[in-house]
């Protein structure tokens, strides 16, 4: 398992992150998502041979936030 810290631009309450968490959890092959709304940040736990960088961007673009 690889573990990757993004920070996430947006999220300012508990659905926000529920939102984040949720959006990654459903991709295949990540095992694990917590956002910290303080930090402006989510931790994610995945296998990289299922699930790479780009397809756990693009969830959390697609999710309505920025990933920088």
């Amino acid at each position: 398992m690889d573990k990757i810290t993004l920070h996430v631009d947006g999220m300012s309450c508990g659905h926000c992150k529920a939102a984040v968490e949720k959006a990654l959890k459903e991709l295949d092959g990540i095992r694990g998502a917590e956002a910290d709304i303080a930090a402006k940040t989510v931790t994610v736990t995945y296998d990289a041979g299922r699930v790479g960088r780009d397809d756990i961007s693009g969830a959390i673009t697609d999710a309505g936030y920025e990933v920088k």
